[in-house]
């Protein structure tokens, strides 16, 4: 549970084990993923440098952010949850990254309400039916359409490994950080907590953490 974490801690922990994988912690954007937290954990990861917080659902992002607003400090959310274009207007003035745009319709809705912004593809690693994320083949297409036809920051794609075994996620994110570099694309979001290691030796430039650096989730009651 985040009450009581030793967020300085795991955060060395977090760093030793990019550092093991042979990438410098210093030179990868960490986000810290709030999803089923209390707003003690984002003033946690503010104290320890944390400022890159990622939340999945729109309610619960923007319940922190209202009440994170008090605090003052100089927090980038990203959104890390399939956008649905009917609660986009809810947090748009507030997320700094969009990592799960998979559709044109979901960017065309972001830039009505946040002309500019930044925005990651969301890619489906797997294939699988219940995934969110454009397919590898369609995501070219989709990234040039939320560049040149909606105006949006495309900045570089995302990615979920399939979970189980962490090597069985190295040849697609292998295969994600190669369409990145395709695209020209400068990010490439891809490592969580159980197979960071992995993303970190295939070239993942952002590692979305949550249980690593709070401890084990409670069950988000907000979504």
């Amino acid at each position: 549970m985040a009450v009581g974490v030793d967020l300085v801690a795991n955060l060395a922990r977090v760093h030793d084990r990019i550092a093991a994988a042979g990438a410098d912690p210093s030179a990868l954007t960490l986000v810290a993923v709030t999803k089923g937290f209390g707003i003690e954990v984002v003033r946690l990861a503010a104290a320890a440098q944390l400022f890159d917080l990622g939340e999945n659902y729109v309610d619960e992002m923007h319940a922190k952010m209202a009440a994170s607003r008090a605090l003052r400090l100089p927090l980038k959310w990203h959104f890390l949850g399939h956008v649905q274009r009917n609660k986009v207007r809810k947090v748009a003035n507030g997320v700094a990254v969009w990592q799960g745009v998979d559709r044109l319709a979901a960017g065309e809705e972001i830039a009505k309400r946040a002309p500019g912004a930044t925005v990651l593809v969301q890619v489906n690693l797997t294939g699988a039916d219940n995934r969110n994320g454009c397919t590898f083949e369609d995501a070219p297409q989709l990234v040039a359409g939320l560049r040149d036809g909606a105006g949006l920051d495309v900045r570089g794609v995302m990615g979920v490994g399939p979970g189980g075994d962490p090597e069985d996620a190295r040849p697609l994110f292998r295969r994600l950080r190669a369409l990145a570099d395709e695209l020209e694309l400068e990010h490439t979001s891809m490592g969580m907590s159980d197979d960071l290691e992995v993303a970190v030796q295939e070239g993942s430039t952002m590692l979305r953490l949550g249980t690593a650096l709070f401890g084990p989730r409670p069950q988000s009651r907000n979504r």
